[in-house]
């Protein structure tokens, strides 16, 4: 849910700044929040550094490269389509668990995979009636890509350092990373905002880091296969807030909805999380 709500913030914001900014102040927000937290509810001698490298890749890989292209997503090609494809990120964590860990292909990674298949032809079929090019696709899949990876680096470091300590790394690592993109693209002077374009980026990041503190949380409690199709289901929370709270941003189709909803479903089959799981 708070990657809906952060979601649909950074468009309203994106509206009236651009996606540097928004990057940036998401991070900035996180980096502030965390490190907050950490000092007020940490004993400093539960700081444990040996998870730093773990959450150092996460944060470069996971939080800055993922959260620049999710941003640019949303730009492009709107909240409802990137929050579907996003959504992609638990299929490549299953494959790199089949290719790194020798898991055994099943029927239901098979079905799964012709289920996310067919639900993102149709999320790019439906460009046509939302507004955006199917080439520009390659934003949100790309966030889906840095999301799927970084799972795996953060439920290695968990077991060395507590949840909001690693979280703060995490972040940390990511803001560096995020200040020198921006600086070595020249697009200082593009970290621009009025008051309200703040105030959405800010809300945004902060419910952002939420999620993000929440879900490192509970990988820390569960199986990752359990969690992350759960955390997958915010496609279907940003649908309903679109329907909710209109933008005039983009338009909902049958097409989009469906193709969200497919995607959804085929991750749950493809982590496991079929019939056998709910019955």
């Amino acid at each position: 849910m708070c990657s809906a709500v952060a979601t649909m913030l950074i468009q309203r914001g994106l509206k009236r700044s651009n996606f540097y900014a928004g990057f940036w102040l998401n991070v900035a927000v996180g980096a502030v929040g965390l490190w907050s937290a950490v000092l007020l509810l940490v004993p400093r001698d539960q700081y444990n550094w040996h998870a730093a490298p773990y959450f150092i890749a996460s944060g470069v890989v996971g939080t800055a490269a993922g959260r620049l292209f999710r941003v640019a997503a949303i730009e492009k090609v709107g909240a409802s389509v990137s929050a579907a494809i996003l959504n992609l990120a638990p299929l490549i964590s299953t494959v790199l668990a089949i290719l790194l860990l020798g898991e055994r292909i099943t029927v239901a990674i098979l079905a799964g995979t012709l289920v996310v298949v067919l639900g993102t032809i149709l999320l790019s079929a439906s460009g046509r009636y939302v507004g955006f090019r199917p080439r520009d696709l390659v934003y949100p899949f790309a966030s889906a890509l840095c999301f799927g990876v970084v799972a795996i680096l953060r439920k290695l470091g968990l077991g060395l350092a507590g949840p909001l300590f690693d979280s703060a790394i995490n972040i940390t690592a990511a803001l560096i990373a995020s200040t020198a993109f921006v600086l070595a693209s020249g697009n200082l002077g593009a970290l621009r905002y009025d008051k309200r374009s703040f105030l959405y980026f800010a809300g945004g990041g902060a419910f952002e880091n939420t999620g993000v503190f929440l879900l490192i949380f509970a990988l820390g409690l569960g199986e990752v296969s359990v969690v992350v199709p759960l955390a997958g289901t915010a496609p279907l929370f940003v649908l309903l807030l679109a329907y909710c709270f209109p933008s005039g941003i983009e338009r909902l189709s049958w097409r989009l909805v469906t193709g969200a909803v497919l995607i959804v479903l085929g991750v749950f089959l493809l982590t496991g999380w079929g019939i056998g799981r709910l019955v």
